[in-house]
C-alpha cells in the first residue's frame, strides 16, 4: 500500500560545553560515553512530557569509534542513560558530519514511518581518541595517487583551499575569525547559548599540588574573548611554512557531546512536545579530499534544489567553522559578504569549538535559537565539510514564521 511521508520536526536539542582536549582540558578524566549520557538525561529532564519508551532509537555519532566511544555508543549510552531497555540504539561515523548524519538518517526513518521519536546526536573526546587514532589508511590512497597525500590531513587541505581561493588571504581569515569569537562573547553575555547546556560535573588533578577535587563545567572552555588582528598576526602556521591555516583561525582540538529530539510533527504536537524546527531537504555530496572545506558548496547546492528553494530563500545561515577559509570560500561562492549578519549570528567553531562528530547538532541548537527570535525568517540551514572530501547541508523551515520577509 502507498505510504505518506511524515513531517520531520526537531523538538529540542542540548549539548554539554565544549573543552580543550589534552591533559589541561576539562574533560580529561571524563569518559566520552558519560558525556552522551548527560545529554541525553537533560533532554528528558526538558521534556517530562515525553515517555521515555515512546523513543523509538538512540544514533550516537563519534569518529574514533574505540575504547569509551566504541562499543555500539547510542545502544549503551542509551542503557546508562536510564532509557528503557526495550529502546534500541546504533552508532554512526561520518567524521565532522557523525551528529548531522544521525539526524538525517533517523529522519528519514521518522518520514517513513519506521520512527516515531528519535533521539541523534554525537560526542568527541579528542583528548583521549585523537582523530585517525588505531586507523590504518590504505597505501594504495597515496600509492596509486587516488588522492594527494595532503588529503590526510585536515589542516594541509585548508591550506590547499587557500591556494584554490587566492582572494582568500590570511587577514580576511583572521578578521573572520575575531569576528567569531566576538559574536560568540556576545552571545554568551546575552544569555543565548546558556540555555542549551548541560552542566557536567569533572573530577580534576592538579599534579603539582598533587590533589584531586571536583569542579562543575558551566561553559565552553576554548573561546578566547577579546582575540585581536594583532594577537592573531603573529601565530605559527603549522601546516605550511608561511602559510594561512593558523590556531586562530581554525577551530581546535575539542572534547564534547550533543543529543537532540527529533520527532514526526504529528506526534510531537500530540505528544505535547516543542516544535522548534521543521525539517525540509539534506543533501550530501564528494568533493576532492585534498580541498575537503569545498564541500558545503555542492551539498547546499544539492539540497537547495531537493526543496526548490534558492539561496536567496535562506534568511539564516549556521556554517561550521572548522576553518575560516571553509567559510569564506563558501560565501564567495554565494556571493555572500564576509560579515553578514545572517551567518553565524551567535559565532561558531572558531570560538566554541568542534569536537568533530558532534558539532552538526550544535549548528542545530542554535539555528533553532534564532528562529525563535525571528519569526520574520522562514529558512535557514546547516552545513558543514567533512573529513575526506564531503560537504552536509540540511534547510529546515521556521515554524514560527509569521509570513514576514525573509
Amino acid at each position: 500500500m502507498p505510504r505518506t511521508i511524515r513531517d520531520v520536526v526537531f523538538v529540542d536539542g542540548v549539548r554539554t560545553p565544549f573543552g580543550k582536549a589534552g591533559p589541561k582540558g576539562i574533560y580529561h578524566e571524563t569518559r566520552a560515553d558519560d558525556l552522551v549520557v548527560k545529554a541525553i538525561r537533560e533532554l528528558l529532564r526538558r521534556n517530562p512530557d515525553l515517555d521515555p519508551a515512546k523513543i523509538d532509537e538512540v544514533a550516537i555519532a563519534a569518529t574514533t569509534q574505540i575504547g569509551d566511544q566504541g562499543l555500539t555508543l547510542g545502544r549503551t549510552a542509551g542503557i546508562l542513560a536510564g532509557l528503557p531497555q526495550s529502546v534500541p540504539g546504533y552508532s554512526i561515523d561520518r567524521m565532522c558530519a557523525g551528529a548531522l548524519t544521525a539526524v538525517t538518517s533517523t529522519a528519514g526513518s521518522i518520514a517513513f514511518g519506521a520512527y516515531d521519536v528519535v533521539v541523534a546526536g554525537g560526542v568527541e573526546h579528542m583528548g583521549r581518541h585523537p582523530m585517525g587514532e588505531g586507523v590504518d589508511p590504505n597505501p594504495r590512497f597515496v600509492s596509486e595517487k587516488l588522492v594527494d597525500e595532503s588529503a590526510l590531513f585536515m589542516g594541509m587541505t585548508a591550506e590547499n583551499l587557500h591556494d584554490r581561493y587566492p582572494q582568500i588571504t590570511k587577514l580576511r581569515a583572521d578578521e573572520y575569525a575575531v569576528r567569531s569569537q566576538e559574536k560568540a562573547a556576545k552571545a554568551y553575555a546575552n544569555g543565548k547559548i546558556q540555555q542549551d547546556l548541560v552542566p557536567i560535573s569533572v573530577r580534576r588533578t592538579n599534579a603539582e599540588a598533587g590533589e584531586t577535587g571536583w569542579g562543575l563545567v558551566t561553559a565552553d572552555e576554548p573561546m578566547r574573548p577579546g582575540t585581536t588582528l594583532e594577537s592573531l598576526a603573529g601565530l605559527k602556521t603549522p601546516f605550511r611554512a608561511h602559510g594561512r591555516v593558523t590556531a586562530g583561525n581554525a577551530a581546535g582540538l575539542n572534547d564534547g557531546a550533543t543529543a537532540s529530539l527529533l520527532a514526526a510533527e504529528d506526534v510531537a504536537r500530540e505528544l505535547g512536545l516543542p516544535v522548534k524546527m521543521r525539517l525540509v531537504s539534506y543533501a550530501f555530496a564528494g568533493v576532492e579530499p585534498e580541498v575537503m572545506g569545498y564541500g558545503p558548496i555542492p551539498s547546499t547546492e544539492k539540497a537547495l534544489a531537493k526543496a526548490g528553494l534558492t539561496i536567496d530563500d535562506i534568511g539564516l545561515f549556521e556554517i561550521n567553522e572548522a576553518f575560516a577559509v571553509q567559510v569564506l570560500a563558501f560565501l564567495d561562492h554565494y556571493g555572500i559578504a564576509d560579515d553578514d549578519a545572517r551567518v553565524n549570528q551567535y559565532g561558531g567553531a572558531i570560538a566554541y569549538g568542534h569536537p568533530l562528530a558532534s558539532s552538526g547538532v550544535r549548528l542545530m541548537t542554535q539555528l533553532a535559537r534564532q528562529f525563535e527570535e525571528q519569526p520574520e525568517v522562514r529558512y535557514g540551514l546547516t552545513t558543514m565539510c567533512v573529513g575526506f572530501g564531503m560537504g552536509a547541508t540540511v534547510v529546515w523551515e521556521n515554524p514560527n514564521f509569521d509570513g514576514g520577509n525573509k
